[in-house]
């Protein structure tokens, strides 16, 4: 189980050397709301404002949101890129900072964006330095996330050779070796960070989409995408707005309430030219004007 109990975070001014990726400014970076707890000198500002929330084992959870509230933060808390200067992060009940970084990270698989290859076999970069996943793991693996579809159409197939930064693949290709690389390490936690699917062809984007479902059953996971297309299964959604937590349901059920997500999702569509059917709006529902923070 993953927890964060009342978890307030500000970024560091100054960028120490091997921090994990940022935030994207926000217009609330550097505001304190009345009733806030000053933020720490030498930090840019609140990124992340109390948030509580809990993942049960085996939880599917996404975090969406604007440019800037918070949703890249929580992935770096997770994996201890950064710790938090107010709260805990707890995984099983322990605080997170009783965790070793390398025994911590054992347990997390990460599938970023800009996936980084290393310069040798495709094979070689799904094993990832882990002599004990032996080549039939390599290959199960690479089929159960469809990447097996472009990797077997390669001259040398999983003996192909790679530069570094995988300049000779394509970004949807990289991905699904990420994947592949994330399955083969079968890990606990499954961490999808930011936009993760959101360069890549429509063809290649339902590969990916079918393998992250895939990927998911039955795995502790935390998705942070840029296409609302991509979570509409998992089993729950957190909206963040200025560093809070201010909506929680499923798909269908935020959808329903037409508040922030409801925006987000219309706002998708408008950029693809295709019309969302209104939604209906259920009693009660929060609006933007009645969300705090």
């Amino acid at each position: 189980q993953i927890e964060f109990q009342t978890v307030w975070f500000a970024y560091p001014a100054t960028e120490p050397a091997g921090g994990g990726r940022r935030e994207e400014p926000g217009e609330h970076r550097g505001a304190t709301a009345r009733g806030e707890p000053p933020p720490p000198e030498g930090t840019d500002g609140w990124v992340l404002r109390g948030v509580s929330f809990a993942i049960r084992p085996g939880e599917s959870v996404a975090f969406v949101g604007h440019t800037g509230a918070g949703k890249t933060s929580i992935i770096n808390l997770i994996t201890r890129f950064y710790d938090p200067q107010r709260g805990q992060v707890l995984v099983d009940g322990v605080d997170i900072r009783h965790y070793a970084q390398r025994e911590l990270r054992r347990h997390v698989g990460l599938v970023l964006q800009d996936v980084f290859l290393f310069s040798g076999t495709v094979a070689s970069n799904i094993r990832l330095g882990n002599k004990e996943i032996t080549d039939d793991e390599i290959r199960k693996a690479a089929e159960f996330v469809n990447a097996n579809r472009f990797i077997e159409a390669l001259p040398a197939g999983y003996a192909t050779g790679v530069v570094e930064r995988g300049a000779t693949l394509s970004s949807g290709q990289r991905q699904l070796i990420a994947f592949a690389r994330a399955v083969s390490h079968n890990p606990e936690i499954l961490l999808v960070l930011d936009e993760a699917t959101s360069s890549v062809d429509t063809e290649t984007e339902l590969l990916i989409q079918e393998a992250l479902r895939k990927v998911l059953r039955g795995r502790t996971s935390i998705i942070i995408a840029h296409r609302l297309s991509t979570i509409q299964n998992v089993d729950r959604i957190l909206v963040l707005h200025k560093g809070r937590i201010v909506e929680e349901g499923t798909h269908r059920e935020l959808l329903a309430r037409g508040g922030i997500y409801t925006k987000l999702y219309q706002l998708q569509y408008r950029d693809q030219e295709l019309r969302l059917p209104q939604a209906p709006a259920a009693e009660g529902a929060s609006r933007d004007s009645g969300i705090g923070g």
